[in-house]
């Protein structure tokens, strides 16, 4: 009788190899429920910070857009056939007849510019003045701006499409006062934070409308 109690007390309990397969079990649970949920916040993360980058990418398209399509041909006087245009590879000096700072109302001198060299990163900024004010005139206090648009901006250019040449020029330099027009469009290009192109190619009205 005391050896069949004995056995009963024996097969109730769990032995230590059993205790020790199920503590490893649950670890194994564990570390696999604690992968998912990483790699799922990890997921969340990553297309949150894409989502926020598009739009950033989509907010800058849009204020050099109007802009840019907005460029007018101003010349300094009457009698003077040239334009003010400045455009280089990493830079764009212009005048456009759209004032965001001004809600809209009044031409303004625009400056777009990089401060990075070649494939390396730089700095995108874009400065806005009104009233606008060319070489000799006044210093009268008015509205200026500036706006980074972009800290690490990678291989950024601009081109300018001419409308004298052959459908699809594009050019590196645009200087108003030796073309006496304003380019037909302007292309910008960088790299994305994933390393893909992206560009973006605005007509400029003016130019478009002109006989």
């Amino acid at each position: 009788m005391r050896t069949q109690i004995s056995n009963l007390k024996s097969q109730i309990g769990f032995t230590l190899v059993e205790l020790t397969i199920a503590m490893t079990l649950l670890a194994l649970m564990a570390v696999i429920l604690y992968g998912a949920f990483y790699l799922g916040q990890r997921a969340v993360e990553k297309g949150q910070a894409r989502a926020e980058e598009s739009q950033r990418v989509r907010s800058v398209e849009e204020v050099l857009a109007g802009y840019i399509r907005s460029a007018y041909p101003y010349r300094p006087s009457p009698r003077d056939p040239s334009i003010f245009f400045s455009g280089e590879e990493n830079g764009l000096t212009f005048v456009s007849a759209l004032s965001l700072g001004m809600g809209g109302r009044g031409m303004a001198e625009i400056i777009i510019s990089w401060d990075g060299e070649g494939d390396g990163a730089g700095q995108l900024t874009l400065g806005e003045e009104v009233p606008l004010r060319l070489e000799g005139e006044s210093s009268a206090e008015g509205y200026r701006n500036r706006v980074v648009l972009g800290e690490r901006v990678t291989g950024f250019r601009i081109e300018y499409l001419d409308p004298q040449g052959n459908e699809g020029q594009w050019v590196n330099q645009w200087d108003g006062k030796e073309k006496r027009s304003l380019p037909r469009a302007i292309r910008l290009t960088q790299r994305g934070k994933r390393g893909e192109e992206i560009r973006w190619v605005f007509p400029v009205m003016m130019s478009v409308l002109a006989p």
